[in-house]
């Protein structure tokens, strides 16, 4: 993995908007030889397998190249793997003998092995990149020519003019792309929109999701109680200091962030039975209500943050987060109108739309928009029962998305305790309890971190410090 050279392409470089117009003249290209090149008497597999495989292959090409050609260069090689094989079944059922066939097909299968390796940047020869192209081209009219048999005519030049645009376009994208040396990951085959597949795991850990695919037959409970006359002292001493409104959240959030930069396979998540690190975001969720009412509305804030953000950083986020909700009566943060779309369609047909939207997810396919606004795609989950005046309870964990920690905090209570001279004293407590998904990270990491964010509770002063500790997950 370290030996591996991402390639990134901008919008700004015209060669790569000429590049997906000739994908698209491509796909045109295919369509077009329905009729004016092989007639409607052509058997449904030809169609299929020449027609309709190639055009989806170019609109691919273009999507892929204008939409995540900045991060995601290394699937172009998919269209090209897509293109083998109708030429495959050209190769074979209008072919030559059978030792052309093989032949053919061996030399095709390198080139784009060697392509593919070029892309995804496993194979470190750039130079490579537009020689196969030219190889790859005269293949291409060696198999419509002889293997064909075919007289040049104005059909025949429409039969292989739409491989060579497509090809025309990869070589449009080799003096396009370049390289990116700045040291950090990008994404690879494998990876989510949100996040990196965590590849170096033991085997235990790699086993256990398929053992328990579900989440909550995977949770585990943790609950704790804090001593908070320290901490009420620093919320009392930050809004002395002008920051309205800072509270229990504010610390609780800022702890985790903290605990989260030390301990980042708390970042980690399970989907699709493999484990991805969201790595350079930590996502909040909470829900709260516009009013302590029973009839006012629940919404849901998302909040995106960074490791290493203060506590300052998380209080002005999470306050610009409470004031965006809550400045009307109605519903009205994103995931409210995604919600309202999805709630206005009917039960029979909502409840396919859930099942997909669920297949879609195991496979990573859901769009980057849906899993920014969603709150069952994040890092952790806060419920506040303190407000609502209860202690705290042991949340479920959702099986739908891939949230992974849920806690929750209850509300301050007093307790009367021997001190250390075995005198009675009176102190002030706050219960707070975890339900975490095991199959991500193990028990000891697990102990290790909530333990290291108990002692941040107990000496909050230590938030205000700028230098944290932030590591990196394992490959």
């Amino acid at each position: 993995m370290k030996r591996r050279v991402s390639y990134t392409s901008t919008l700004k470089n015209p060669l790569v908007w000429l590049a997906a117009l000739a994908a698209l003249a491509g796909a045109a290209g295919y369509i077009a030889n329905v009729t004016c090149g092989k007639g409607a008497g052509v058997s449904g597999a030809w169609i299929w397998l020449r027609v309709v495989l190639p055009t989806a292959a170019a609109l691919y090409f273009s999507y892929q190249l204008l939409v995540h050609g900045r991060d995601r260069l290394y699937r172009l090689a998919v269209p090209f793997w897509m293109l083998e094989i109708g030429y495959i079944y050209a190769t074979f059922s209008l072919g030559p003998a059978w030792y052309w066939v093989v032949l053919l097909i061996l030399a095709d299968l390198v080139l784009l092995w060697a392509m593919h390796r070029c892309l995804s940047g496993t194979l470190h020869l750039d130079w490579l990149m537009i020689p196969i192209a030219g190889i790859y081209m005269a293949g291409i009219l060696w198999v419509n020519r002889v293997c064909l048999d075919a007289p040049f005519s104005w059909k025949t030049w429409l039969g292989f003019l739409p491989d060579m645009l497509f090809m025309l376009a990869y070589i449009l994208v080799c003096f396009a792309m370049k390289r990116l040396d700045d040291g950090k990951y990008h994404p690879w085959w494998g990876d989510r929109p949100d996040g990196r597949r965590v590849r170096s795991l033991n085997p235990i850990t790699v086993v256990g999701s398929y053992i328990m695919p579900e989440r909550n037959e995977a949770n585990v409970l943790f609950r704790d109680k804090l001593e908070i006359t320290a901490l009420e002292r620093y919320i009392r001493a930050k809004r002395e200091a002008g920051w309205t409104d800072f509270g229990m959240t504010d610390v609780l959030l800022a702890a985790f962030v903290r605990t989260a930069s030390k301990y980042p396979g708390l970042n980690r998540f399970l989907s699709g039975q493999k484990i991805y690190n969201r790595e350079d975001e930590i996502l909040f969720c909470m829900t709260v209500k516009k009013e302590l009412t029973q009839e006012a509305p629940d919404t849901v804030i998302k909040l995106h943050l960074k490791p290493g953000d203060t506590v300052k950083d998380v209080y002005e986020k999470f306050r610009s987060a409470v004031a965006d909700v809550r400045k009307s009566s109605e519903l009205d943060s994103h995931f409210d109108g995604v919600a309202a779309v999805v709630g206005a369609i009917p039960g029979l047909v909502l409840k396919f739309v859930i099942w997909l939207l669920k297949l879609l997810d195991y496979f990573g396919l859901i769009p980057r928009f849906l899993l920014d606004v969603s709150p069952f795609h994040a890092t952790v989950y806060f419920t506040s029962m303190g407000s609502l005046g209860i202690n705290a309870v042991y949340h479920h964990l959702y099986n739908f998305g891939n949230v992974p920690m849920f806690m929750a905090f209850g509300k301050k209570y007093r307790a009367t305790e021997e001190d250390e001279n075995g005198n009675l004293v009176s102190r002030r407590y706050m219960d707070y309890t975890f339900n975490v998904d095991e199959r991500t990270v193990d028990g000891f990491y697990y102990a290790s971190s909530i333990k290291h964010f108990h002692k941040l509770l107990l000496h909050p002063e230590r938030l205000d410090d700028p230098e944290m500790e932030i590591n990196h997950d394992i490959p």
